[in-house]
Formats: structure tokens, C-alpha cells, sequence
């Protein structure tokens, strides 16, 4: 907008003859070049929100999955009903040495995504690859080397691998003193008075004398 008015102030000074409307039109010209000198260049679009505005609908973090593995892959299947009718394009999957993350675009209205960062294995970018199936995607990790996996994820490793020490103890009734213990906390009522009712005759025995104290 600027620009056409400093335009029209040039074509009016061309033609205007007065000294005073010049002075006032050479004035208003030197006021619009400052104007559009001083203006701020174009924002280029960010081009992560370009991609988030192109998405359209709203996006749902997928958490329920199945996996398996071979000796030279580990394969994640990730059930989608009607993925199969989108565009290729539509199901993304960017794979590092140690995660991947799956994008599905507009799939019924709405975007899916899921994330696995720190695998417990690194894994070849070039050999890893997704598949579209019916209702289905599987996402094939290939493995650096060829060697079993216990779990998809070093998280996933660390927490079995406390899960373990809490139960695998030299003293038998500490280790199942722990596992009461995990009952109780995740049991319901009835289960919370079972436990109680058990534990209750338990040390009415041991003070009996019906059963050694140590056990």
C-alpha cells in the first residue's frame, strides 16, 4: 500500500509546476521512502507451524501397540482402522540410531502420532522402513547386530531390572514380604483384608509357638 502511494506522489510531482506543492509532494515522498525502508521484512513461515496448520483436525498420541522380533529386526504393529485407504505420504516414519517416531496424517479427521526415543539397541536408519497393512502399520527396526532384545526400550529395561531387585533376595521371607507388599498396595479392598486377616493369624502363630520366628 505504501508503495502505490509513494508511486502516485512521484507521478503528481512530475507533473506538478508550483514551487510550494512541489515542496509539500517531495516532502511526502521522503516521509513514505523512510516508511518503507523502516518497515520490517516478510516473516518467512515457520515451517514447523506450516506443517502443523496442513495437518487439520486434531492429533492422538498412540499408545497401544504389539512387537516381536526376528533375528535381524524388531517390529512394532500399531493397529489403524482404515489406514490402508490413505496416501502413502500420509504415514511418515523418521527413524535415528536409537528412536523412531510415526506420524499418520488425516486419517478419519484426525492425526496419530507415537514416539520411541532411547531403544534399548541402536538400530540401521537405512534398513529400517514401515509398512502399510489392513487396519495395520508395522514399523520394522533393522538391528545393528543380531542379537535377542528383552524389551523395546532402555526405560523399559531399567524398570524390570528394579522390578527384579525388589523380589530376587538371599532371605525367602524378605522377598515375599515384598511381594505382600505390592499386593496390598495395588489390591482392592478385599484383597487389602485378605492380606490383613493372613498377616494377623500369621503372628498369632508365631506367638504360639506353632511356627519359627524366622519364617
Amino acid at each position: 500500500q505504501l508503495q502505490k502511494d509513494l508511486e502516485e506522489v512521484k507521478e503528481l510531482l512530475t507533473n506538478a509546476t508550483r514551487k510550494r506543492v512541489r515542496d509539500v509532494l517531495v516532502a511526502e515522498k521522503q516521509k513514505l521512502e523512510l516508511e518503507i525502508k523502516n518497515q520490517p521484512p516478510p516473516k518467512p513461515k515457520d515451517v514447523a507451524e506450516e506443517e502443523k496448520s496442513s495437518l487439520g483436525g486434531y492429533t492422538v498420541k498412540i499408545n497401544n501397540y504389539g512387537w516381536d522380533q526376528s533375528d535381524k529386526f524388531v517390529k512394532i504393529y500399531i493397529s489403524l482402522n482404515g489406514v490402508q485407504k490413505l496416501p502413502a505420504e500420509n504415514v511418515q516414519v523418521n527413524f535415528t540410531e536409537r528412536s523412531f517416531d510415526l506420524l499418520v496424517k488425516n486419517l478419519n479427521g484426525k492425526n496419530y502420532t507415537m514416539t520411541f526415543n532411547n531403544l534399548l539397541k541402536p538400530i540401521s536408519v537405512e534398513g529400517s522402513s514401515r509398512k502399510i497393512k489392513t487396519d495395520m502399520i508395522l514399523v520394522m527396526c533393522r538391528k545393528k547386530r543380531e542379537e535377542k532384545w528383552d524389551c523395546l526400550t532402555q526405560v523399559e529395561k531399567e524398570s524390570k531390572e528394579k522390578e527384579k531387585a525388589a523380589y530376587d533376595t538371599t532371605d525367602p521371607s524378605e522377598g515375599l514380604m515384598n511381594i505382600l507388599k505390592k499386593m496390598y498396595a495395588e489390591g482392592d479392598d478385599e484383597m487389602k483384608r485378605t492380606i490383613n486377616k493372613a498377616w494377623v493369624e500369621s503372628r498369632e502363630k508365631q506367638y504360639k509357638g506353632d511356627i519359627p520366628m524366622d519364617i
